[in-house]
């Protein structure tokens, strides 16, 4: 039986590439190509896709959804879920979250992939649930770190918990490029023996390790792995798809795709890197390697965040304090994977803690809500002194944070009912009201061919 690949260019690729810039016209030519390869799944939607879809493309991601589904005749379509999250920033309520789920299955999702920043079981129990009751693949997946906390046993514990509340399949989810070859063997190999579930693996090119972090962890019995057509692979994205075909030829664990096919479909995406070169959505510095991603174990988009912010308060020559801060403050916050939000979260309190020149003077909001439970319960527990250091006597959260949510689908169906022209809109603005409303009149304005530029659509909140 030979690996399967998850395509992930309509997604991941140019998510971590071009911050989500490709247009739905891109894509829909070559999916029929695509379809013909054999591949496990097409990912093709969620993670950022939704909201920049909206906000900077003025598209709507349900009916790129559709569009895709209408091409791709053979093959799973695959989306990533922040769990309690969703698509969105915050937790959202129950009745929210099994709606989102019906609407992906019903417009052509196949398989979903859960996961949740802080490895909180709790917080992708619903959405588990929901995709097996829709007859959907549901996916789970444990957010692959390192830190004295995080150990094979762990990891383990972690799948094993998501396997008895359903989820179909594990998937290793290693957003920073952390996991060396070896490591991914051994890993691989744990969760082999301990849970009956296909294991599939994902991980980014940063740290120049990818392709042969693949091998190994194919060697010890992966079944799944991420991979990205060659133009839109490599740096922070996943190992080319062709590379790894190839190398799998004629051994045990050969894909059986064929590499013309795979050719073909990368002349078709070659001119489209050359236009996001061009264009500058494409920048040649996310192509390179970045050892600091094993150095201090920190995702590459976050180490160009930490610099941007250093920047507007001009102490860019603080960089490698904030760089040794970093691990001190995750340590403090009881060692979260570093992803959305988290990552977020972590960096920066450690540039606030570096250029105030005292540990914890000025804390977000954001570091406030993660120590006072609001986004679920860290990996390891947080030190009595730096909780009162942070929220001082306040309560904190030790429920599940969306069981103190009220049901909110009926509210939000009634407070944007002028704009309602599918279901799926709701939804829609759930997750970005402000956005979602001016891509509504967009829409209406399209429609009815008024000059969109009388309508208020520039505007941009912060970017994907």
């Amino acid at each position: 039986m030979g690996i399967k690949i998850t395509e992930t260019v309509l997604r991941d690729a140019h998510q971590s590439l071009i911050a989500t810039r490709m247009k739905t016209e891109d894509m829909l030519p070559i999916i029929e190509k695509m379809d013909k390869v054999g591949y496990h799944s097409l990912e093709c939607w969620g993670g950022a896709t939704f909201d920049a879809c909206l906000r900077f493309l003025n598209e709507d991601p349900w009916e790129r959804l559709r569009k895709i589904r209408d091409k791709a005749k053979n093959t799973k379509l695959q989306m990533l879920l922040r769990g309690q999250n969703l698509l969105g920033y915050k937790h959202y309520a129950d009745d929210v979250v099994e709606y989102f789920v019906q609407k992906a299955v019903a417009n052509g999702i196949d398989i979903i992939r859960i996961f949740d920043a802080l490895n909180d079981p709790r917080n992708v129990e619903v959405a588990i649930k929901a995709t097996k009751k829709e007859g959907g693949h549901a996916q789970a997946a444990v957010c692959y770190t390192i830190s004295p906390f995080h150990s094979l046993e762990q990891f383990v514990k972690d799948a094993k918990k998501l396997v008895e509340m359903g989820a179909d399949s594990i998937c290793i989810k290693d957003m920073a490029g952390l996991l060396t070859p070896y490591n991914a063997y051994e890993l691989v190999k744990a969760l082999k023996e301990n849970v009956k579930v296909p294991i599939q693996l994902h991980t980014h090119y940063t740290s120049g390790v990818a392709s042969m972090t693949y091998l190994k962890a194919i060697e010890a019995g992966c079944d799944v792995v991420d991979c990205a057509i060659s133009p839109m692979s490599m740096g922070t994205s996943q190992p080319p798809t062709e590379a790894i075909v190839a190398t799998l030829q004629g051994t045990p664990y050969d894909t059986g795709y064929d590499l013309k096919l795979l050719s073909e479909i990368a002349d078709y995406f070659r001119p489209l890197r050359e236009k996001y070169l061009k264009s500058g959505l494409l920048d040649t510095k996310v192509l390179g390697v970045d050892i600091n991603t094993l150095l201090y174990q920190v995702p590459g988009g976050m180490l160009s965040n930490l610099v941007s912010q250093l920047k507007q308060f001009g102490k860019e020559d603080k960089f490698e304090e904030v760089l040794a801060e970093v691990p001190r403050v995750r340590e403090d916050l009881g060692y979260p994977p570093l992803v959305t939000p988290t990552s977020q979260i972590v960096g920066t309190q450690a540039v606030m803690n570096v250029i105030s020149g005292e540990r914890y003077k000025m804390v977000p909001k954001e570091t406030k809500a993660l120590v006072k439970g609001e986004y679920g319960k860290t990996p390891a527990p947080i030190k009595e002194e730096i909780i009162k250091k942070i929220i001082g006597d306040e309560k904190r959260i030790t429920c599940r944070p969306a069981d103190l949510l009220e049901p909110e689908l009926d509210k939000i169906r009634d407070e944007m009912k002028e704009y309602l022209e599918q279901d799926e809109d709701v939804l829609t603005y759930a997750l970005f009201p402000q956005v979602a409303k001016k891509f509504f009149e967009y829409r209406k304005a399209a429609k009815y061919k008024i000059d969109p530029d009388m309508v208020n659509y520039e505007e941009r909140v912060h970017p994907v």
